[in-house]
């Protein structure tokens, strides 16, 4: 009898060591409750087939998770992938997550009220989805201004901010939610006047502004509205056909064709940040939340106050938020096309984020007109390189899809044929894509035009249309396409195996090409690319290399540079201390250099295994099996050993691109 409890307890043990190695999920929380989401964002089971209920999610091979050094999950970055279903409330049960990203999808369905357990969380972008319809935060204790960005909720058809401390003027934006029903702004702090563009909303049945300070002419389309308009205590205000409204005074239409309120408080230009994609169920009525509802709305306070507090913002947020994350970042989000940049030809198209909403350059958006030189450019270098559209247009044939060279999620690139009879790729960025502040962008449109090097694409000019919302740059077309199509070439393709002279020769030009931006002759600071790969090698018909998208980063929005940089990270050439600094430094483009090295000499796009081979001085195993042994051991070991040592895992211990250049110069 006394032995027969130990068997008993053996025997349970082995029979749950069965159920778990049966479904491995069992065993892992995490992975049981990633499957749970796998379920609900992608019901058709098409896009997150790398998440299996018997993989790792921490192992790398789940598409878009990364995990902190305790092997928990950490960051889930899946914008953009055409996600269809709805977010599962087993999301909680990521306890470590601190950064979620699923922008740019079409999720429907409520935002779990779970989601204000994740202490951690850090990040959420749930922007450019289908989740929200109404958005309701009344009784909060919000402050500061309504952020213009209001305007990009298209599917709001209720918006009740009432009973809180907003203060400012009310965004004209918020004009453009044509499927807005009912607005609330009541029992504020608001002040200027009411948008023309919001009276003269479609649907709009309800707006109420009681207990403001607004002034000013009352639109009167607002007289539709009946009873549904209701604006006492704003003394300020004044109108025609309103009956408890006194008629205005010159006094009171001063600039009555201003979009926005001119704000008088300092603080108004630091929006209050509120998720893009919210769908919180408080129990408010059409006109204010009765008091009955207070038990049910301290709930969803705590859980709205989480998300505001912990920085939970829909893709309004700075690249500065991005670089806090330590923890692996995922998936690639653009690939190159291999003929001008970074752009491959794809279904997903940028969609509008950090939009110019104060910029608006006049006479076509140019921000070189009326004799402005700005910024630094002379007279003579603007018109040197400015196009006009119909040369742009002549040149593409209006865009023609015959000439489409590559799309990405934010820009189009173009082959075209200049009057000249020079080929030329053009380069189409939505102007929602590009810096917001028109000296940023200045500054970066000066930058292009003065770097010029015989191992960069070289930038012919511009053209700016505000009509279009599209900025055109105009490079040098490069005839033989990107690096990484000489890559992974099987042994019997003919004629795009790269002969080992060239390989040298691809090499030396790369780095006279980086040495150059870091060289700071012609520009200050020195210039990090910041997002060097085997698709930003361009090869022209002597096959000399170019590096393509030199500076563009400093003309592009943050978050529009981070997407590029996903893919960066996927393929290898990001440096490891990115991760725990968010820093680019010439260091990390010296680390970028060093992959590209490896990805020559061995001719394969992945080669993180390959360094073993350079480390333990194996050439036969490293060199690309397509030269058949025709190179040169000499000149293979030592670009194996720069590649080993620009790869180094310290900053400290990879060398300047001066120092780069000097070793391979020597004999």
């Amino acid at each position: 009898m006394g032995s027969s409890v130990p068997l008993f307890t053996t025997t349970i043990l082995f029979i749950l060591s069965l159920l778990l190695n049966a479904n491995p999920s069992l065993a892992n929380p995490e992975l049981r409750t990633l499957m749970e989401l796998k379920a609900a964002l992608d019901p058709d089971g098409k896009l997150l087939s790398s998440w299996s209920s018997e993989g790792d999610p921490c192992s790398g091979s789940f598409e878009g998770v990364g995990c902190n050094e305790f092997g928990k999950v950490a960051n889930i970055s899946l914008q953009g992938k055409g996600l269809s279903g709805f977010l599962s409330p087993a999301l909680s049960h990521l306890r470590n997550l601190s950064g979620l990203y699923l922008h740019y999808n079409a999720l429907k369905g409520e935002i779990p009220k779970e989601i204000a357990n994740l202490t951690e969380l850090v990040d959420l972008y749930l922007n450019v989805n289908n989740l929200l319809q109404v958005l309701q935060l009344c009784y909060n204790q919000l402050t500061e201004c309504m952020p213009t960005q209001l305007g990009l909720l298209k599917n709001l058809n209720v918006l009740a901010l009432q009973s809180n401390h907003l203060t400012g003027a009310i965004p004209a934006s918020l004009g453009d939610l044509s499927q807005l029903t009912r607005l609330d702004l009541s029992f504020n702090r608001l002040f200027g006047s009411i948008p023309v563009k919001i009276a003269q909303l479609p649907r709009l049945l309800v707006l109420d502004i009681r207990n403001n300070t607004l002034s000013g002419n009352v639109p009167s389309e607002l007289q539709r509205l009946n009873g549904g308009f209701q604006y006492g205590n704003n003394t300020g205000l004044c109108g025609i056909g309103f009956s408890t409204l006194r008629v205005c005074t010159s006094a009171d239409l001063i600039n009555p064709n201003r979009p926005e309120p001119i704000s008088r408080d300092p603080n108004a230009l630091k929006p209050l940040q509120i998720p893009q994609s919210a769908n919180l169920n408080t129990q408010c009525n059409t006109t204010h939340c009765s008091n009955n509802s207070k038990s049910n709305a301290v709930t969803v306070t705590v859980g709205i106050t989480a998300v505001l507090v912990a920085g939970m913002i829909s893709g309004l947020l700075t690249f500065a938020w991005y670089r806090r994350r330590k923890q692996k970042i995922g998936s690639s989000l653009e690939i190159s096309d291999g003929r001008l940049s970074t752009d491959q030809p794809k279904e997903l198209t940028r969609k509008s984020a950090l939009p110019l909403i104060s910029l608006e350059y006049s006479n076509g958006w140019d921000p070189l007109a009326d004799g402005r030189s700005g910024i630094g450019f002379s007279h003579e270098v603007s018109q040197s390189f400015r196009f006009n559209l119909e040369e742009v247009e002549c040149a593409t044939q209006y865009f023609s899809e015959v000439n489409l060279l590559g799309k990405s999620n934010f820009a189009s690139t173009y082959r075209g044929i200049l009057r000249d009879g020079s080929v030329v790729a053009v380069k189409s960025i939505n102007k929602t894509s590009c810096k917001t502040e028109e000296a940023d962008f200045l500054k970066g449109l000066k930058l292009l035009t003065v770097i010029r090097h015989e191992y960069l694409v070289g930038l012919k000019g511009f053209c700016c249309s505000r009509g279009r919302g599209e900025c055109f740059l105009v490079y040098d077309f490069v005839e033989n396409g990107s690096l990484s199509q000489y890559l992974d070439v099987k042994c019997n393709e003919k004629g795009r195996v790269l002969e080992w002279p060239v390989r040298v020769s691809l090499i030396r030009g790369i780095a006279k090409g980086i040495e150059y931006l870091h060289s700071n002759k012609t520009h200050k600071p020195p210039l990090v690319h910041q997002n060097l790969s085997s698709d930003k090698v361009l090869i022209d018909h002597h096959f000399a290399p170019k590096l393509s998208g030199s500076g563009l980063n400093k003309l592009l929005a943050d978050d529009v540079v981070f997407s590029t940089l996903k893919g960066s990270a996927a393929m290898g050439y990001l440096a490891p201390e990115y991760t725990t600094t968010g820093r680019f430094t010439e260091k990390s483009d010296v680390y970028a250099f060093g992959v590209i090295v490896f990805q020559i000499l061995t001719g394969k796009t992945r080669v993180t295994h390959l360094r073993l081979g350079a480390e333990s001085g194996k050439l036969d195993d490293l060199i690309d099996e397509n030269l058949t042994g025709n190179f040169s051991k000499q000149e293979a070991a030592k670009l194996a050993s720069i590649a080993l040592v620009c790869t180094s895992e310290a900053p400290s211990q990879r060398p300047r691109m001066e120092v780069v250049l000097k070793e391979l110069s020597s004999n």
